[in-house]
């Protein structure tokens, strides 16, 4: 049987890959990392019995046991914060690892899962867009393979089997347009949490969803499509797909297009990671064509979603841009996600940070670490002006 190892395993992609694992049949599962959620992490363990489990903390470590306790199970190998996860992406049995954590935190188990040659299904897109050629050049010297598990990325790996590169002109991803594709800038502006967190398409995590609402989470792809893909910052268009059943498209230099279509169901770009170069059957029903009413496209609107404008920017201005663009994202998401600023404060911050940072070449894990958490710190200094602002008026 195959080994995977899942970097993420209680999130959204993290569940989904579980579900796809115990359809598939002919895989195993040998550690699994997750932060705070011991309840479903327990779950999870009495199901699949991994010999490696990671969490957050000591505290975490603690209630887990418990869990476990209480339903049962053999316990497994319970290790702790960064270092347990980066021994969940090195286990040596696993052949595949699933890098499904949220946010800079899987960045460096991430990059040791290249640097012992294992195959990365990469759900995780700040890992690249933080340090896009560190990784792409651990898994070129260590014979690594990444396959993208973003259903976007994943639709452009399908259309380019079989293409040489010198004949596609470009790559066209496709975006929802979110939650506010039809509303006004001042709409967008007095937004709240909850209506951010109302994606009309797909189910996935608060950060994710949030990105999806302000067009970031289309930038941050742009600039990880450029390092999986090797295309330039003007070779990747985005354009707008309200029913998000095209997933992506690639233009070739006679024009044509070749499109990936799908239900709108993360197990089928999960599974190609996965069972890659082989095809198997889904456990998705296939796509109805007779019921579909209508595809639509549109240009995305930069000046309602200037997130977008700043990520092409970062991945042209390249170095060390993208990672200080991520860092100060993270940090204003969360502050959104806690009532702290408007949604419209979120590219504003950023924007402002971007211009504080001089970019340079991101050429070790200690200048991407660095990078990142100089912005994060200077995103918290702008959060805390904007506040003040806020307070005055």
């Amino acid at each position: 049987m195959k080994a995977v190892s899942i970097l993420g395993s209680t999130g959204s992609i993290g569940c989904n890959t579980l579900k796809v694992v115990e359809f598939l049949g002919d895989i195993c599962v040998v550690a699994l990392g997750a932060g705070k959620n011991v309840e479903k992490l327990a779950e999870q363990i009495s199901v699949f019995k991994p010999e490696l489990v990671a969490v957050e903390n000591e505290i975490c470590a603690e209630n887990l046991l418990r869990e476990i306790h209480k339903i049962n199970v053999k316990t497994p190998k319970i290790e702790i914060g960064e270092k347990g996860l980066i021994n969940v992406a090195t286990h040596e049995k696993a052949e595949t690892v699933v890098s499904a954590i949220v946010g800079a935190i899987g960045f460096v188990p991430t990059l040791r899962a290249l640097e012992t040659g294992k195959r990365v299904a990469l759900a995780n897109k700040e890992t690249l867009v933080m340090a896009g050629e560190l990784m792409t050049k651990a898994a070129r010297e260590n014979k690594a393979e990444i396959l993208p598990v973003d259903s976007e990325h994943n639709a452009v790996h399908q259309c380019l089997r079989g293409e040489q590169r010198r004949e596609v002109k470009r790559l066209i991803l496709t975006a929802s347009g979110g939650p506010f594709r039809t509303k006004t800038k001042q709409e967008i502006e007095n937004a709240t949490r909850a209506e951010a967190l109302n994606h009309p398409t797909w189910q996935m995590g608060d950060k994710v969803t949030i990105d999806s609402a302000t067009l970031m989470n289309k930038g941050l792809e742009v600039i990880e499509a450029h390092w999986l893909f090797g295309f330039s910052a003007g070779e990747i268009s985005v354009v707008v797909h309200p029913q998000s059943i095209v997933h992506s498209m690639i233009e070739l230099v006679d024009n044509s297009i070749i499109a990936q279509l799908g239900v709108t169901d993360m197990r089928h770009a999960i599974q190609y990671a996965l069972t890659f170069p082989a095809r198997k059957p889904c456990q998705l029903p296939p796509l109805d064509f007779a019921a579909l009413s209508h595809l639509t496209f549109e240009n995305p609107d930069l000046d309602k979603f200037p997130c977008l404008a700043l990520a092409y920017k970062a991945l042209k201005i390249g170095g060390t841009m993208p990672a200080a663009l991520n860092a100060a994202n993270e940090i204003v998401v969360g502050a959104f996600l806690d009532d702290k600023i408007r949604l419209s404060d979120i590219p504003k911050i950023i924007e402002s940070v971007m211009n504080e940072h001089q970019s340079k070449a991101a050429t070790s894990l200690e200048i991407i670490l660095e990078t990142d958490a100089r912005a994060r710190k200077q995103a918290i200094m702008f959060l805390e002006n904007t506040a003040k602002i806020a307070l005055a008026n």
